[in-house]
């Protein structure tokens, strides 16, 4: 792993833990994307939540699911 694969690790996890898992009890199951400013969007779909979010704040978020440690990052 390199060292912007680590960085990459690091920021996903520090964004989940501090914008994604609040909202877990509320949408779990759901997806979220999550923008380095901290800006969120929720949806059902990934494609709905990837959807909204370049719409909302362009590319460079992470993809969560909500609840489950499964994260896509998009460019």
């Amino acid at each position: 792993m390199t060292a912007t694969d680590q960085e990459r690790k690091l920021q996903a996890h520090a964004l989940y833990e501090r914008y994604g898992r609040p909202l877990e009890l509320a949408h779990q199951g759901q997806y979220v994307a999550i923008a380095p400013t901290g800006k969120t969007v929720v949806a059902p779909t990934v494609l709905e939540v990837v959807e909204k979010a370049s719409e909302a704040f362009g590319p460079g978020s992470f993809v969560f699911k909500l609840g489950e440690k499964t994260v896509w990052r998009w460019r």
